[in-house]
């Protein structure tokens, strides 16, 4: 037998159904309790782990939202590509309305909102990549990130947190029509 080859690396293994597990517990408890009553060790029950694998991958339960409040709008998924930003912003700004009208999404959002406090959540951070990415397919529109995110993104993000009722169909092509005046 060769002893000098490397062992094959595990995909997945333990390790991704603790997070698999983990993510599932908190989308069904922030469903059934609301975002404010979930607490460390009814996750780590539900999931089926002790709550210090929670704290040692997460450390806190904040992180935790935040973390859960990102993977749910994952920044791998393909963006929309129409050809033209306008009609790209559009599409894109309408999954994000779609996403959040969902009320465990925008519980989720508004727990890794408040979880980010004073540092900028992963979900910002991942809607400023995409918005850089919708806008180097069209370079000279003049529009900057910053303008995506102050005008399109923050309305919609407002929205969920304060007036979720106020979010409906029409509201991405309104904000990205305010973009391009």
């Amino acid at each position: 037998m060769d002893t000098t080859t490397t062992p094959s690396k595990r995909t997945g293994g333990r390790s991704a159904a603790v997070i698999h597990n983990v993510r599932t517990a908190v989308e069904e408890l922030v469903e059934e309790k609301g975002q404010d009553r979930v607490t460390v060790p009814m996750i780590a029950e539900r999931a089926g782990v002790n709550p210090t694998s929670i704290y040692r991958r997460w450390g806190d339960l904040p992180t935790l939202i935040n973390d859960i409040a990102t993977y749910q709008l994952s920044p791998e998924r393909p963006l929309p590509d129409r050809g033209d930003l306008r009609s790209d912003l559009t599409a894109w700004a309408a999954e994000l309305v779609e996403h959040y009208s969902n009320p465990v999404n925008a519980a989720l959002l508004r727990g890794g909102a408040s979880a980010a406090g004073e540092r900028q959540s992963n979900c910002l951070r991942n809607r400023r990549i995409e918005a850089n990415v919708l806008l180097e397919r069209d370079p000279d529109t003049g529009i900057t990130a910053d303008d995506i995110l102050d005008i399109v993104v923050a309305p919609i993000v407002y929205r969920v947190i304060f007036v979720p009722w106020t979010l409906e169909s029409g509201t991405a092509e309104r904000l990205v029509d305010r973009l391009f005046r």
